[in-house]
């Protein structure tokens, strides 16, 4: 093993880009994963964020007397597998592309590059076949007519569960509407118009098959503000869920489906409007660089069309049409979470911005990772990770004293209902309850979480 010192530039194995044949070389990722670790070592800025780099840092300082390059297999593949894609290593890092750094580092890349390249080799176990397709789990949730959420409910199914699929018993899951968004908006007689519009509505497999009164809405608020809001028939899940683990083929599945039905949305020039914050991140950020070649110049249009519903009213903030409460009404004061992923697009803090100019609203602002990321807290390995990670969030709203909570994010919305006693509230329903006159105040209240005593 050389002596010499590790070049913190890029080494020949350097690419982020699935369509290179160099993507799925080992020995090349190999170099990275080296170099990489090196420079995290030499920084050790992102201390606070996970497990992954704490751990990377007491291997090499209290195992291998400093040196990265005698890592082993086994503890690399710990630190690579505690990513949980929260982003926030990347945004704060300064050595990335994004600011264009001679040192091109992006962590969350590489870990994507590695699980790829596991997947290539080792196949996707259960779990992350059934975790990786929210749409195909909500067809079968929905064909047992309510019994999914029941059994979701029952101790001994969940333990069941756990033993099967890894999923942790004790995680609160989200229970499945009986009516899909899509339904709701053929019903309405919202499908099957020409493409064109202000806006595609994105609605996310999250809100298409848990909480599709997010997506109505949204639509209601859009159209407050005179905004020609057109639903799309058949889209699919954004391919996050595939994508955490390696799983590059489920994730060009879902996005070539969904580049299908929106690409004649984005030609007449309307604006894609997403409502969950990690998917405007893959059709913003990941599906130019993800998807099969001969997608990628749509997806990059896709991209640029690519907005949050908060993000789209904020840039019609000063038009007539933009609608705002009276000024003399009493704004409530809101405790707002900015979710990671909505900070990794980087367009700043619009849900708390066109809450406030809106509706008078008193911010305050969590910025701290919940915890949730994904799948990630649903997994026996990831559950209580995702409590310690989250609890700078959970008490910094707590502390916020707000009287309504509010996330852009619906899956930060059920770490905050489990672990802090109560759910946000998505931007667009509190200002949908608003416009329409309803209290924001009868969110639903749990008592605090067990400690780890009371639970044994």
């Amino acid at each position: 093993m050389s002596d010499s010192p590790i070049s913190y530039l890029p080494t020949s194995g350097l690419t982020y880009d699935p369509n290179d044949p160099l993507y799925f070389d080992a020995d090349a990722l190999q170099q990275e994963i080296t170099r990489v670790f090196e420079v995290c070592h030499g920084c050790r800025m992102c201390f606070k964020y996970c497990d992954t780099f704490p751990d990377l840092f007491a291997f090499i300082d209290e195992r291998h007397e400093g040196d990265v390059r005698k890592l082993t297999g086994e503890e690399t593949a710990k630190v690579l597998d505690e990513c949980f894609q929260c982003k926030l290593c990347e945004v704060q890092c300064p050595y990335t592309p994004r600011d264009g750094h001679e040192f091109q580092l992006d962590f969350p890349k590489l870990v994507g590059r590695y699980r790829a390249q596991r997947v290539q080799r080792q196949g996707l176990p259960l779990r992350e076949r059934v975790l990786g397709n929210p749409d195909g789990t909500a067809a079968v949730a929905r064909a047992s007519f309510g019994l999914a959420n029941v059994m979701n409910r029952n101790a001994a199914h969940r333990w069941f569960m756990e033993k099967l699929l890894g999923i942790h018993r004790d995680k609160l899951l989200p229970d499945f509407a009986p009516k899909t968004f899509e339904r709701w908006a053929d019903g309405q007689g919202r499908l099957d118009g020409a493409p064109g519009g202000e806006v595609a509505l994105f609605q996310t497999c999250f809100v298409q098959h848990n909480e599709p009164q997010i997506g109505r809405d949204t639509v209601e608020v859009l159209e407050r503000n005179q905004v020609d809001v057109r639903c799309v028939r058949g889209l699919e899940c954004c391919g996050m869920p595939a994508w955490e683990s390696g799983d590059l083929e489920g994730l060009r599945k879902h996005a070539k489906a969904n580049l299908d039905r929106l690409e004649p949305y984005v030609e007449a020039g309307a604006k894609v409007v997403v409502i969950n914050p990690t998917c405007s991140m893959m059709l913003r950020r990941e599906y130019p660089e993800l998807v099969a070649p001969e997608d990628r110049a749509r997806a990059e249009k896709l991209a640029a069309a690519t907005q949050d519903p908060s993000e789209f009213l904020w840039s019609i903030r000063n038009e007539e049409r933009f609608s705002k409460l009276p000024e003399e009404s009493e704004g409530p004061r809101i405790a707002y979470h900015a979710p990671c992923h909505l900070r990794a697009q980087g367009v700043g803090f619009k849900g708390r911005d066109v809450m406030k100019k809106a509706l008078g609203a008193k911010m305050g602002t969590v910025m701290e990772c919940c915890g949730h990321d994904g799948t990630f807290a649903m997994k026996v390995e990831g559950f209580e990770p995702s409590q310690r990670v989250g609890k700078r969030a959970f008490d910094g709203m707590i502390e916020g004293g707000g009287e309504v909570w509010s996330t852009d994010c619906p899956l930060a919305a059920l770490q905050f209902e489990q672990h802090a006693g109560r759910k946000p509230m998505h931007p667009m329903t509190i200002m949908a309850k608003s416009y329409r006159g309803e209290s924001l105040t009868g969110t639903k209240l749990l008592p605090p979480p067990r400690t780890e005593e009371e639970q044994t």
